[in-house]
């Protein structure tokens, strides 16, 4: 199994701004995205464009702060299951890599973890939970 790059996820503070900057570079966002705290745009080949409002990240990560010197861009890999998220989170961490959020069952549907790169960039691991 091999995590694959699945997702670019960008925080904004003005999510009605920050659609406008994206759609004027020809992403194609849903009609009434302005009013929502979280939206995607897909990209060639699969990839995902996301966007999450501060107070959306806040929603799940409450400790979260916006960083002081920019970079609010962050980095997803999906994994095949939630054991992989799991294992993966362990290897990294166990390597040496900060663990800023450690594996959970989010909300919407996904088993979730992020771990830092070494330049402190947030990398989150996901995968699908198991249907009930």
């Amino acid at each position: 199994m091999t995590p694959r790059f699945a997702v670019i996820g960008v925080v904004t503070s003005d999510m009605a701004a920050t659609l406008a900057f994206y759609r004027r570079l020809g992403l194609v966002f849903p009609e009434g995205a302005e009013e929502q705290p979280h939206v995607e745009a897909e990209l060639p080949g699969g990839l995902v464009f996301a966007l999450d409002t501060e107070e959306t990240i806040r929603s799940f990560h409450p400790g979260w702060q916006p960083p002081e010197d920019g970079g609010r861009v962050g980095l997803a890999f999906r994994c095949d299951s939630p054991a992989e998220v799991d294992a993966l989170y362990e290897d990294l961490v166990n390597a040496g890599y900060h663990g800023e959020l450690k594996p959970w069952d989010a909300f919407w549907g996904q088993r979730y973890a992020t771990v830092h790169d070494p330049d402190g960039n947030g990398v989150d691991l996901f995968a699908p939970l198991a249907a009930e």
